[in-house]
C-alpha cells in the first residue's frame, strides 16, 4: 500500500464471491458533519438489498464554518452526542463509521488499464479483478493528498460489452476505467483527530455529492449528464456526473445561512425572526410575488423596536444571495470547462429546500434547465438525514465491496469488561 494511501484497505474492494453484491445482514453507520450539525444514520441490509434504518441522531454543531473545521473539539463533542443517543437506541456499541466530506477538499483522478486475463479458457476471475484493482489506483499522489477511494466505473470486455459483474465472463482481457478519489492530506489528518477524541475509527471517506447521488437522482438522471447541487447551511456542494462518471465536485461557501444572516444585518432584527420570515416568505425571485403584504418586524435593533416593511423588500434580498450562490457555482463549472456539457441541474438541500422558485432563478442564471430532486426515494427521508442516510447506502451498494460493516459489539457486561482489562494492559504496556 502507497505511504499515501490511510484509512481505507483497498483489498476491502474485492468481493469474496465476485460480482457486484448487496452487504446483506451488515451494519453501517453514517456520518455526515455539517456547517449547523452531525447526523448520524445506522442502517442494516436486509435480505431484500434494502436499508433497514436503525436509528437516526443528529446533534447541533458549530465547529464546521465555510466548510473549513475551526473547532475539533466542538465537532467531537457532536459526533459523541449523536453516537451516544445511537448507541441507546440500538442497543450495541459503535466503534467506527463512515464520513462524508466536503467537495472542496476532493480531487478526482480518472484511470483506466488494460488488464490481460490469467486463464483465458476460464474466464475472468475473482483474482484478476482483485488485481486489476489494485493496480489503477497506482498514480502519482501528491504530497498534500491522500487517497480515499477507488470507484470503478466500467468494466469493457476485449469483444466491447460493458458489463457491470465480469467475474466468469470468457474474455482475453479487459479494461476497467476508475475514478481514483483524493482527498486534502490536511484535512483528513483533522477528521483523523476528531473520531480519536471520540474514540472511533473511520471505515471510510466519501465525497457528499457521491454519497448522495443514487439518493437524490431518478432513475433516468443516473445516466444522463448532471450538475447536483446540494445547498446547506453553510455550503454548497457540487457534484457533476457524466453518465456513470464522476467527473468534478467542489463547495461554494454560502448556503441558507447566509441568506438569514443578511435579513438580520439588512433589516436589524434577530436570528430567529429572520429565519422565521425566510420560511415564510421564502421566494428567489421578486417577479413571482402575487401580493406585496406589510410585514411586521419585532426584533429590531434600531430606536425603533418594531418596524413595517413590504415583503417585496425581504424577497429582493433573498433574491440577491440566490443569485449570487448560483453565480459562483456558474463561474466555477465555466472555469472547469464542463459548463457545456452538463444537461440538467437538479437541486436539493435544507438551504433551498424552503425558497419557491430557486429552480427557475437557477435556470436564469445558469442557462441549464433546473429541477427539485424528485428521486424515487427522497420522500422516505427526513431532509435533516438524507446525507447521512445517501452515505449508508451508497456504502451498502459498493461494486466489488469484501465488507462494508461498520465495527459493532453487542452492549454486554462480558464485553464492557474485556474493554476495560484491555484499556488497563494498553496503559501499562505500551
Amino acid at each position: 500500500m502507497s505511504k499515501n494511501v490511510i484509512y481505507i484497505s483497498l483489498e476491502n474492494l474485492i468481493l469474496v464471491n465476485g460480482g457486484i453484491n448487496l452487504a446483506i445482514g451488515d451494519i453501517i453507520v453514517g456520518i455526515d458533519i455539517g456547517t449547523s450539525k452531525v447526523c448520524t444514520v445506522v442502517g442494516e441490509v436486509n435480505n431484500f438489498g434494502q436499508i433497514e434504518t436503525i436509528c437516526s441522531t443528529s446533534y447541533k454543531c458549530n465547529g464546521m464554518k465555510k466548510g473549513k473545521i475551526i473547532n475539533e473539539d466542538d465537532i467531537s463533542f457532536s459526533i459523541a452526542q449523536t453516537i451516544k443517543e445511537a448507541e441507546e437506541e440500538a442497543n450495541f456499541k459503535i466503534n467506527s463509521a463512515y464520513v462524508t466530506i466536503p467537495g472542496q477538499y476532493v480531487t478526482i483522478v480518472q484511470n483506466s488499464i488494460v488488464k490481460e486475463v490469467k486463464d483465458k479458457y476460464s474466464g475472468i476471475s475473482l483474482k484478476d479483478i482483485q488485481n486489476a484493482i489494485m493496480q489503477i489506483k497506482d498514480i502519482e499522489i501528491p504530497e498534500d493528498k491522500t487517497l480515499i477511494d477507488v470507484v470503478p466505473d466500467q468494466i469493457i470486455l476485449d469483444n466491447g460489452s460493458i458489463v457491470p459483474d465480469p467475474v466468469g465472463s470468457l474474455s482475453s482481457s479487459f479494461s476497467i476505467k476508475a475514478q481514483v478519489i483524493l482527498a486534502d492530506r490536511e484535512y483528513v489528518r483533522k477528521l483523523s483527530s476528531i473520531f480519536k477524541k471520540v474514540g472511533m475509527d473511520i471505515d471510510g471517506i466519501v465525497p457528499v455529492t457521491l454519497a448522495e447521488r443514487n439518493l437524490i437522482l431518478d432513475n433516468n438522471e443516473l445516466h444522463d449528464n448532471i450538475l447536483l447541487l446540494d445547498i446547506g447551511a453553510g455550503n454548497t456542494d457540487i457534484g457533476v456526473f457524466e453518465g456513470t462518471t464522476f467527473t468534478y465536485t467542489n463547495t461554494i461557501p454560502l448556503g441558507g445561512n447566509s441568506i438569514t444572516n443578511d435579513l438580520v444585518v439588512v433589516l436589524g432584527i434577530a436570528e430567529d425572526e429572520a429565519e422565521k420570515l425566510k420560511r415564510q416568505y421564502g421566494l428567489a425571485l421578486k417577479s413571482f410575488i402575487d401580493n406585496d403584504n406589510e410585514i411586521m418586524l419585532n426584533t429590531c435593533t434600531d430606536e425603533n423596536k418594531s418596524k413595517v416593511i413590504k415583503s417585496s423588500e425581504l424577497i429582493e434580498i433573498i433574491e440577491a444571495r440566490i443569485e449570487e450562490i448560483f453565480s459562483l457555482v456558474n463561474r466555477d463549472i465555466s472555469n472547469q470547462g464542463i459548463k457545456s456539457r452538463i444537461n440538467n441541474v437538479v437541486l436539493t438541500g435544507q438551504g433551498i429546500s424552503n425558497i419557491n422558485k430557486s429552480d427557475v432563478a437557477g435556470k436564469i442564471i445558469l442557462n441549464i434547465p433546473v429541477k427539485i430532486s424528485t428521486g424515487r426515494l427522497i420522500s422516505t427521508v427526513k431532509p435533516s438525514f438524507r446525507t447521512s442516510y445517501a452515505l449508508v447506502r451508497y456504502i451498502a451498494s459498493r461494486p466489488f465491496a469484501k465488507t462494508v460493516s461498520s465495527s459493532i459489539d453487542a452492549k454486554t457486561d462480558e464485553s464492557l469488561v474485556k474493554k476495560i482489562v484491555d484499556r488497563v494492559k494498553e496503559f501499562f504496556y505500551t
